[in-house]
């Protein structure tokens, strides 16, 4: 009997296997499972979550494929993604959150339990993730792709029973995650909170939402890149670490690139008209924490743009480590409290026991800051015995509004009329530290805010219990003429260098504040003479010819304020005044 030689044996198995549909050629796209052939209606009215997940369910089925969403409105409550499964929101495609049920109807997936309960070591929102919008589960290999639009319009901004949701899309314990192109609107408590999800990819999302936009929460090896997001009532990036997994686990190797956070009025980005709150801007910042159990590692964030919203935060309340972080080329403009705020506290609302964390290697970079409240410095504050340390701010301008007068703070224990806020964690264990030298609170296990301070006694750049602290290339300045405090303040400090600083001083008002200061020197300080100087109980070093703007400041005028008549309309086929022609090359060479 002949027989065929092996490899043709094998050959002729897979090509059977590949015409059967048990494996898909390597060529072959995956297959598109289009919703409405699984009886979604898309008209905004009709119930289609049970189709939606049915076109999943086949999807997976097979062993993967693409979900289409084509356009139209599909009102839905929780869709379950599944692995291998890729999510494609076409244009003019809109998934919409569905009513929130009457008691005792069906609705939303119920939250799934918390191993450490509800409000143990974070909130509602951080300790569930089935009652969403959109949510997955030990999953690898999912998208959610195209240039549609998440529109959370019922979902909760805070807590929920049975059968609601709060949040649009909620993963958790995910990898090889691909989210891109698509709106979201009005998403929740979290537009986006990912736990615990490795190899996730976040690419070219736009966000205009009513509370956090993405909260990347114990994940590892992130790519955030291209992204705008408005987040008036909360933060825009934020980087956590806590207890949600049931267990403390870092937040590493993430960098954040080409992204915008603002604060204006919700809905107002997406629509093109960026109203402005009448507070003058939101939260919509850059953040770590404030839940930082697990630490955070190796984060890059370059090339973005803050605009009517607060300023950059770094802090590490609950025991994290903070290391190996690079910030560079960021632009800030109308900032409601201080560009920078690095804060390493004791609030320790985790397990009994986990000790203080840090904050170490911190390099910040070519920043430019216009019109920032300058109630509170840009601060860099650890809390007696712990210090911060390693960091270095280079290439930095900053113009504050300046004119605030200094007020107290109460400590964050405290509350108005009684009462005591030490209950949400465990703090340091030890009775509350004085105000330091120059009046201000430690507030050591208060909520990490910059108002936590009250108004400093500095305007520019406030730092204590900070070791190994770098200042190079550097402006501080102020819109008013009334600034009466200093630009600089430190205290227990061990390692100061500032170099090639310009900053502003009312007459008799110095440079610098120093209290407990050691190993500190200045070099080519405008208007200030090169120290160098190895212990500083109390000291004030003046400046000369540090003078403050005056009333001749104009601040400059946003775009949108130019005449009427400015706005002409260019003519189409228009190219700019006509240019002469430029002469023509010359003959190539003959062979």
């Amino acid at each position: 009997m002949r027989t065929l030689p092996l490899y043709r044996t094998c050959c002729v198995f897979a090509l059977a296997l590949t015409a059967s549909g048990l494996i898909r050629a390597a060529d072959q796209p995956p297959a598109v499972y289009n919703i409405r052939d699984f009886g979604a209606v898309g008209d905004g009215t009709t119930l289609d979550t049970d189709a939606v997940n049915k076109a999943i369910d086949a999807a997976a089925a097979a062993g993967g494929g693409t979900v289409l969403f084509p356009a139209g409105t599909y009102l839905c409550y929780s869709i379950r993604l599944k692995s291998n499964i890729e999510l494609n929101l076409s244009h003019g495609a809109t998934i919409l959150s569905a009513k929130q049920p009457a008691a005792g109807q069906p609705g939303y997936d119920e939250p799934e339990p918390n191993r450490f309960g509800d409000l143990a070591y974070q909130d509602y929102g951080h300790s569930h993730f089935h009652n969403s919008l959109i949510w997955g589960e030990n999953l690898e290999n999912v998208s959610i792709v195209g240039t549609g639009r998440i529109w959370g319009h019922e979902l909760l901004r805070n807590g929920g029973g049975p059968g609601q949701g709060n949040k649009s899309i909620a993963l958790k314990l995910c990898r090889n995650v691909n989210l891109k192109d698509f709106t979201i609107l009005q998403g929740g408590w979290f537009a986006l909170l990912v736990t615990g999800v490795d190899n996730l990819t976040i690419d070219n999302l736009k966000v205009d939402t009513n509370r956090d936009g993405f909260d990347i929460d114990c994940c590892r090896n992130v790519r955030v890149s291209d992204c705008l997001i408005n987040s008036p009532q909360d933060d825009g990036i934020v980087l956590k670490s806590s207890y949600g997994l049931g267990f403390a686990r870092s937040t590493d190797n993430v960098a954040i690139s080409n992204c915008q956070v603002s604060g204006y009025t919700m809905g107002s980005l997406l629509d093109g008209t960026y109203k402005v709150p009448p507070s003058g801007g939101g939260t919509g910042r850059i953040k770590f924490g404030t839940e930082s159990n697990g630490g955070f590692r190796n984060i890059s964030i370059s090339n973005c743009v803050f605009v009517h919203c607060n300023g950059l935060a770094l802090e590490s309340v609950d025991g994290a480590i903070i290391e190996d972080v690079s910030i560079s080329n960021i632009t800030m403009e109308y900032i409601s409290n201080p560009p920078i705020f690095i804060r390493l506290g004791a609030r320790m609302r985790g397990p009994k026991g986990v000790a203080i964390g840090a904050i170490r290697r911190v390099n910040i970079s070519n920043v430019v800051v216009a019109y920032a409240a300058s109630r509170a410095a840009s601060i860099i504050s650890g809390i007696p015995g712990h210090p911060v340390e390693d960091v270095t701010l280079s290439n930095i301008r900053i113009l504050y509004k300046g004119g605030d007068a200094v007020t107290p703070a109460r400590r964050g224990g405290e509350r108005a009329g009684g009462g005591n806020r030490r209950a949400d964690g465990w703090g340091t264990g030890l009775p509350p530290a004085p105000p330091d030298a120059f009046g201000v609170t430690e507030n050591e296990d208060g909520y990490p805010e910059p108002t936590m301070f009250g108004t400093l006694p500095a305007y520019g750049l406030y730092v204590r219990h900070a070791n190994r602290v770098t200042i190079d290339e550097t402006d501080l300045s102020t819109i008013s003429d009334k600034e009466a405090r200093p630009p600089i303040i430190l205290f227990d400090v061990h390692g100061a260098i500032f170099r090639n600083i310009r900053a502003q001083a009312a007459a008799g008002v110095p440079a610098f504040k120093l209290n407990n200061v050691s190993d500190f020197s200045t070099e080519k300080f405008i208007g200030v003479s090169d120290q160098q100087r190895n212990s500083v109980d109390e000291a004030s070093i003046a400046g000369t010819d540090l003078p403050l703007p005056g009333s001749t400041y104009t601040a400059a005028a946003p775009a949108e304020n130019v005449s009427e008549s400015a706005n002409v309309a260019i003519p189409r086929g228009a190219s700019g005044p006509a240019q002469p022609r430029p002469p023509a090359p010359p003959a190539a060479p003959q062979p």
